[in-house]
């Protein structure tokens, strides 16, 4: 018997989304225990939580890496100065962005807090994905 189900096909294909999503899992858990204001009524709400960030945290890293891209390539001061506020604005914006996806999405049953704590928590996320996928890939990590 073969584990040949849409589900087992994309984890094979995609193993260190799915990795990541429990590093995500793991992290988040760890920030409902220790940090006050980041609440999740249920473990399925913190699972569901960390697949909703782990989606807006690739798109957001995707929308940084092409501003990134054009702020290398800027030619003059004045663009380099507005590509770096844009994406100020992104990095900013994506902490906001995110908590009102969280709020709408789980209402009240999820909260990550505010803007402080959303911000070191997805830090926290990023370190730990980078981290685990270190030890797991080692320099071949993405």
């Amino acid at each position: 018997m073969t584990d040949s189900g849409p589900a087992a096909r994309w984890i094979r294909g995609h193993s260190a989304d799915a990795v990541d999503v429990l590093v995500y899992v793991v992290v988040l858990n760890l920030a409902i225990e220790y940090v006050p204001n980041v609440i999740s009524e249920t473990f399925t709400l913190s699972l569901l939580t960390a697949l909703l960030l782990k989606v807006s945290l690739e798109v957001v890293l995707v929308l940084k890496g092409r501003i990134l891209t054009r702020l290398r390539g800027a030619d003059s001061p004045t663009t380099k100065v507005v590509w770096a506020g844009v994406l100020w604005s992104v990095a900013a914006g994506s902490k906001i962005l995110v908590l009102e996806i969280v709020a709408r999405v789980f209402s009240d049953q999820v909260s990550l807090g505010g803007f402080v704590s959303v911000t070191v928590l997805v830090v926290v996320l990023l370190l730990a994905r980078g981290g685990v996928r270190w030890l797991l890939y080692g320099r071949d990590a993405r």
